[in-house]
Parts: C-alpha cells; sequence; structure tokens
C-alpha cells in the first residue's frame, strides 16, 4: 500500500489533476510531502532487504539501531536529499551487513577444506586453470634396463621403496629387498641410487627434462652393514682430533651412526678443477660438516682444511661416461653433486679414487654421515617384516593336496610307496627325469644340445643368469650397476672360444672370469670348470652346485646379474 501510494503521488497526471481542481495549491506543502513519502519508501525497503537476507542465512533480524536513520532537522535538509544519497547509504549498509553477517555466522566444520586451503597449497585457487596433474597425484616415467617405460601415477608422499614395491608386484619380480630406483643424468653422465626414506616427487622436481628414473637391482645397498671390514679399510678410517686415533672395529659402524661421535675418512683424491680439466691430488678428509682438503699435506689443522663440498644439499653420484670425457686420471670416477645444480657440468665436484675399493668406501661413507641413522632403519624394515611374515610362513595344505599319496607304476599294476625315503628318492629321480632322457636321445643320434647349432634351443638360455653374446665390458658394467657384493654372477657365450662359456664372479669388489669348457667322456659331452675334475650335464647343473659348493672358486654363487623389463 505505501508503495501504491508513492507511485500515485509521484505520477505526473496525478500532479497535473490536483493543479487543474485546485489551483491555490501550496506547492511547499506538495514538495515536503513527496520528500516523506520517498524517505519512509526506502526506510521500508532497507528494513525488508535486510531482514530477507538475514532470515535466508539462518540468523536473527539484526537490533534496530543498525537500520535507525536520524531524521532530517530543516527544511533545507530535506530538500536537498536525492536518491543518489539512497544509493550511497545502501551501498553502506550492505558493507555493514555484511561484515556483520561474517562476525555473527556459528562455527560449522567446513566439509571441502580444500576449497580454502592457503596459498602455499598445492591445490588450485579459485580462477586458475590446472596445469597438468590435480593435487596430490604425479605422474612417474620409469625404465627398465632394456630402455622400456612405464608410466605410473603415485601420490606425493610415496616413498621410492614403497614405488619399488609397487613395481615388484606389478610386474611379479621376485622380492627379495634388492630392488633400487636410480636417479639418471644422461647428459651430465651421472647415476644413483635413491635411499629407500627419499620422496620420488621431490627427487623429480630437482631433474632436468632429460634425466629418468631406472628400475633394477642394487644388492650392494645395504651390503657394508653386514660386511663392514670389507667397505673401510682400517688405513681410511681415523677421529677427527689432530692425534691419528683409530676406531675398532666392534664399533665401527656405531659411530658412523652415532652423531655425537667424530670419525672422518681420509686419503688421497685427485679432484678436478672448477672450470678446468686438469686434476690434482690432494689429502682429502670426510667429515660430517662437509668434504675438505689440506693445503699442507697431511696436516689435520683447522687453518689448513679448505672446504670442498658441502653434504647437506648434495648427493654423490657414480660417473658413468667413463675416463675420456672428464680426463681422469683412473677409472674410479665419482660426483658430488649439489642439488641445485640442473645441467651445469661446471657446478660438480669431480673426484678420483685410486681403486674400487677405496671409492665405495667414500661414497658408502657420504650417505652415513648425511642419513645417519636413517639408512639402519631402512635396512631393518625388510627384516621385520620377514619377523612378522614367519609365523604365517607354514603353507596351510588344501584337503585335495592331503589326498595326495606316492605312488609307483613300474609294475602292471601300481601301488602307494608307504616308506617315506623311498617316497623321497622317487621325486628325486622324477625331477632328474629331464636330464636322463636327453641323455638317451644323445645315445640315439640326435644332436647333442650343446652343439653350437642347437644353441638357441638349450634351456639356460631362459635363465635369468645368462646374458648371451655379452662382451667382458658390458659384463664389467652390468656387475657395477647391480652392485659389487660377493657372490655376484652371471654367464654369457665366450667370445675367443665358439663352444665354451664364461662364468663372471665379483669376489672382494673385483670382479674374475672364468672359463667353462667342453670336456668328452665316453663319447659323452660334459661341462667343466676345473678341467674335467667336476663335470656337469649343463649349465643349470653346473650352477645349482656352485650355489652349493664354493669348489675352485673364490666364494659361492649367491646373487645372480639379472635384467627386468617393465
Amino acid at each position: 500500500e505505501l508503495f501504491l501510494r508513492a507511485s500515485i503521488v509521484c505520477s505526473p497526471r496525478y500532479l497535473l489533476l490536483n493543479t487543474m481542481l485546485q489551483d491555490d495549491v501550496d506547492l511547499e506543502a506538495l514538495v515536503n510531502d513527496m520528500n516523506s513519502s520517498f524517505e519512509s519508501l526506502y526506510t521500508s525497503c532497507s528494513v525488508q532487504t535486510e531482514s530477507t537476507s538475514l532470515l535466508h542465512n539462518g540468523q536473527p533480524p539484526r537490533p534496530a539501531a543498525y537500520h535507525t536513520h536520524a531524521q532530517p532537522t530543516s527544511q533545507h535538509q530535506r530538500l536537498c536529499r536525492s536518491q543518489p544519497m539512497h544509493i550511497l547509504a545502501v551501498r553502506r549498509l550492505q558493507e555493514e551487513d555484511q561484515q556483520y553477517r561474517t562476525s555473527s555466522l556459528p562455527a560449522i566444520p567446513n566439509p571441502f577444506p580444500e576449497l580454502c586451503s592457503p596459498a602455499s597449497s598445492p591445490t588450485l585457487s579459485s580462477g586458475s586453470f590446472p596445469q597438468c596433474q590435480p593435487s596430490g597425484k604425479y605422474i612417474i616415467k620409469i625404465f627398465s634396463e632394456d630402455g622400456m617405460g612405464k608410466v605410473v601415477e603415485i601420490p606425493a608422499d610415496m616413498t621410492a621403496r614403497d614405488l619399488c614395491q609397487f613395481l615388484v608386484y606389478k610386474n611379479h619380480c621376485v622380492d627379495n629387498n634388492s630392488w633400487a630406483l636410480v636417479e639418471h643424468h644422461p647428459a651430465l653422465g651421472l647415476e644413483r641410487c635413491l635411499e629407500d626414506h627419499e620422496l620420488v616427487v621431490q627427487v623429480q622436481a630437482s631433474m632436468t627434462s632429460e634425466s629418468k628414473f631406472l628400475f633394477r637391482k642394487n644388492y650392494a645397498k645395504y651390503e657394508f652393514f653386514k660386511n663392514p671390514l670389507n667397505f673401510f679399510p682400517e688405513q681410511m678410517v681415523a677421529l677427527c682430533q689432530e692425534t691419528s686415533g683409530t676406531i675398532p672395529p666392534s664399533q665401527l659402524l656405531q659411530n658412523f651412526l652415532n652423531s655425537s661421535s667424530c670419525p672422518e675418512i681420509q686419503g688421497y683424491l685427485y679432484v678436478k678443477e672448477m672450470g678446468r680439466k686438469s686434476w690434482k691430488k690432494l689429502y682429502v678428509f670426510l667429515r660430517r660438516s662437509g668434504l675438505y682438503f689440506s693445503t699442507k699435506g697431511t696436516s689435520k689443522e683447522p687453518r689448513h682444511l679448505q672446504l670442498l663440498a658441502d653434504l647437506e644439499d648434495s648427493n654423490v653420484f657414480t660417473v658413468i661416461t667413463g675416463r675420456k670425457l672428464h680426463n681422469a686420471p683412473t677409472d674410479f670416477e665419482f660426483c658430488i653433486k649439489p642439488n641445485k645444480v640442473r645441467n651445469e657440468v661446471k657446478e660438480l665436484r669431480m673426484l678420483c679414487a685410486e681403486d674400487e675399493q677405496s671409492r665405495t668406501c667414500w661414497m658408502t661413507a657420504f650417505r652415513l654421515f648425511k642419513y645417519g641413522i636413517l639408512l639402519y632403519q631402512n635396512y631393518k624394515i625388510p627384516q621385520q617384516r620377514k619377523t612378522l611374515l614367519s609365523h604365517f610362513s607354514a603353507p596351510v595344505r588344501s584337503v585335495s593336496e592331503n589326498s595326495l599319496v606316492a605312488m609307483d607304476f613300474s609294475g602292471r599294476i601300481g601301488r602307494v610307496i608307504d616308506n617315506p625315503v623311498e617316497a623321497q628318492s622317487a621325486a628325486m629321480e622324477e625331477g632328474h627325469a629331464w636330464r636322463k632322457r636327453s641323455q638317451r636321445m644323445n645315445i640315439l643320434g640326435s644332436p647333442s644340445p650343446l652343439h653350437a647349432s642347437s644353441l638357441s634351443g638349450v634351456i639356460h638360455r631362459t635363465q635369468l643368469w645368462f646374458h648371451g653374446r655379452l662382451s667382458r665390458e658390458e659384463s664389467h658394467k652390468m656387475i657395477n650397476q647391480q652392485g659389487r657384493v660377493d657372490g655376484m654372477f652371471l654367464l654369457r657365450d665366450s667370445q675367443s672360444n665358439p663352444k665354451a662359456f664364461v662364468l663372471t664372479l665379483c669376489h672382494h669388489q673385483k670382479i674374475k672370469h672364468f672359463q667353462i669348457l667342453l670336456c668328452e667322456e665316453d663319447g659323452q659331452m660334459f661341462l667343466s670348470l676345473d678341467d674335467g675334475a667336476t663335470k656337469f650335464t649343463d649349465l643349470i647343473q653346473l650352477v645349482e652346485f656352485y650355489v652349493l659348493n664354493r669348489g675352485v672358486l673364490p666364494c659361492k654363487l649367491k646373487h645372480p646379474c639379472t635384467t627386468v623389463a617393465l
């Protein structure tokens, strides 16, 4: 009704009609009446809009003090009030209304916290466009040693160990806790194995587009916990004091893992000068605080020590490009790469040791000084997992397996073998039946499986430890990649003798080669590693024997050098 009244009052037809009917109209009274109508209309509309918005949000109406306006006190103020003044007042009231509503809302838990994340959160803000992956998920491409790659989607908190376990499960590999994720930089010629606790996404953030992840075995990852004396020669380990104190062998690893102790690795290293191709032989000290070299012989005085590299923001890498690229004095080169360095070769700290044992000692000590007790925890996790699963290791036999019995069908009718010793011997004979059948076939005149023309069909070529026509240099490279530990081995074809094979074995971090020759006895061909003293019908039987017996080898065959295809 108030709105209709104001419309009638403001209508030109109404004004004209009043002027025509009442010539003695009071114009001043008419203007005052119009102003008062406008003011009452504005007040009622603002109160109604305000109450509606608050009720819409579930709040009670605002107190009257928020929508009370002072009435004009003079006639001049009434005449100056106009519609633009009312619009500004509406805006001011809306701002006050918004402030009041924000402060008076109840504390209701937000069901979508990711929509209100801080600026540092990886979630997308309003108005931004998605770049690549949604928050919390990242795309990682992993390559195998044959060059094939696989793309996987992982969460942001996945560690290197978890990713290796995932790949082992997906590719049906043997889970022996020796798989590792390798950070490979082909442009720099560097690579390193990620520690099990490292986050894969963080490592990928420091890599270039040419860098990639490799999935391979690494048996030497925690081998120093089992045989520390083979990794840390006595002459290279000392205390940081000026006196040349030595560490007892029984407390060697305890001093490395204990952050309060002060062990150090000392010795001569070839150090490449920054930005040059020349190398200098310096006496170097590796401590928890960093890598130092002495400017005066072998002095340990602080005034004679200068910092070469920091351990906190760096990682140690193996150089895979060889000594020709950097003109290294020996083949045992390694590198300390700062995390901020991308493709700048000048920023790398290139080092070179005298032999493989010294290089392994320097690189292992670098890892121990940087990560400390974390490495020991990573080493213990698989063992603790095995302990927990040992209670469930006994297989549960099904009803059909319990109903199986040993049978003998050598006579006219079958009989049940009650004697367990006889049943076990029968099972062993059945397991070697394929060898006896192959021997009978050779006697009847069929080609021997060891003949050069039929090597492609011999069963040993399907074994993971056999690598065919692999060169000596390639076998060294493969063993270096998977760790120089005692018992690492592979078999390959001989390059000098087409009818022979070669056993490549690692012992005391040295790679040795043993030739497997053919020998004939009573018209039958055998394989032998010791000039016929011990003969085998095939390579599988030979490997099975030396896994259990050392024989003429320096150690037993323990870790087969294998490759996997993703």
